[in-house]
């Protein structure tokens, strides 16, 4: 079981979501199909083609968006301009209920990768009615101990790319929030300043998974790491604009909601535990883990699990 054949958008537009922000959106597959919604990671990654191959385009009206400040949406993030405070979850969860309702959707399933599981999560439990499934991979749930990990916790691992990454921040910054240390250099008024921390912080994000520094080819497009080391940093920087631990804590409120988690073995967010734990409070919910994968959906494991989910919700 692989991915469906490749498959262009039938619609796509520009949706004024307020604020000066204007979210691309596009919609593939059957007109008349089963609605799903595809959260893409990052936050700032921008969705791509390969996320509509994981559903049956017969069957499903695949619904895919940039988040504001990415991909093909206005104002983008990359741009010393954009206003950055109007870029939080509360806002991008109302903007996926402008979307669906401009789409004349009633409910719909919702997909959602890394960062896309957070937000797919929080989603689900503030509109409930709006959400018929959940599939997610590359669980995260946005809590501190997640950023801990991914900022400060893997640095017993990768030494070295560690001092790397803390060299590049202000001496007096590398105690605390080093996702909000960065963030305020990449808010810097000096272009070259903000350049050396979106490259310090690409560099730390390639670091941690298996590959070496700077071999992730959408990072060498300075437009594309300058808006997603913006993004993330302002999303890890300021608890991703949640209470803390709310996705966890309102796991029960899933209840009745049918939801598959996909999970790589070797995806370093597992050693926080949290997939377990989401898994265990959500009532009803499937946990697949997928052997010798990490935080990745490519792996034929990723890809079969992902649409054997996608094929299970199809015909419900």
């Amino acid at each position: 079981m692989g991915l469906y054949p490749e498959t262009e958008p039938y619609d796509h537009g520009m949706l004024d979501v307020g604020d000066g922000n204007h979210v691309y959106w596009e919609t593939c597959g059957n007109p008349r199909g089963k609605p799903a919604l595809v959260l893409h990671g990052g936050p700032g990654s921008g969705c791509g083609p390969y996320f509509r191959r994981l559903f049956d385009p017969a069957r499903y009206r695949i619904v895919l968006l940039d988040q504001r400040g990415c991909g093909r949406s206005t104002p983008h993030a990359s741009e010393y301009g954009t206003d950055m405070s109007v870029n939080t979850t509360e806002r991008l969860i109302g903007d996926l209920e402008l979307l669906r309702r401009e789409l004349g959707i009633g409910r719909w399933l919702v997909w959602g990768v890394s960062w896309g599981s957070v937000l797919g999560l929080r989603y689900a439990q503030t509109h409930r009615a709006a959400v018929s499934e959940l599939v997610l991979t590359g669980v995260a749930t946005g809590s501190d101990a997640e950023v801990g990990l991914l900022t400060r916790g893997l640095g017993q691992i990768f030494p070295e790319a560690f001092a790397e990454f803390l060299a590049g921040l202000p001496e007096d910054d590398r105690e605390g929030n080093l996702a909000a240390a960065c963030n305020r250099l990449l808010e810097s008024a000096d272009p070259e300043v903000r350049e050396r921390a979106a490259r310090a912080w690409t560099d730390w994000e390639t670091a941690i998974v298996p590959a070496p520094p700077r071999s992730v080819e959408r990072y060498e497009d300075p437009r594309f790491r300058m808006g997603f080391a913006r993004t993330v940093t302002h999303y890890f920087g300021n608890d991703h604009f949640m209470e803390t631990d709310a996705v966890l804590r309102d796991a029960p409120l899933l209840a009745g909601v049918p939801g598959t988690l996909v999970q790589g073995s070797l995806d370093l967010g597992n050693l926080t535990g949290v997939v377990w734990r989401l898994h265990h409070a959500w009532p009803g919910s499937e946990l697949t883990i997928v052997d010798e994968v990490g935080h990745s959906i490519g792996p034929s494991g990723m890809v079969e699990a992902l649409v054997a989910a996608t094929d299970k919700y199809a015909g419900r």
